[in-house]
């Protein structure tokens, strides 16, 4: 996965992603496929989440 992809990218990937899987002519493979990126996604988007958590709770803490 490209790191440098921006989360709102990523984002929006993921959503294509799941839009591909709720059609139900799809393959099992390409279902799978896409599965295992929409995963891939969904964890790249979190951790990014996490990090900007700490960055602001790191801000708040020295803020006082």
């Amino acid at each position: 996965m490209d790191n440098k992809q921006s989360f709102e990218t990523m984002l929006k990937e993921l959503e294509t992603v799941v839009k591909k899987l709720e059609n139900k002519d799809i393959e099992l493979d390409t279902a799978v496929t896409e599965y295992k990126r929409g995963l891939e996604l969904a964890k790249a988007c979190y951790e990014m989440l996490d990090q900007a958590e700490k960055v602001l709770v790191k801000e708040q803490s020295e803020e006082k």
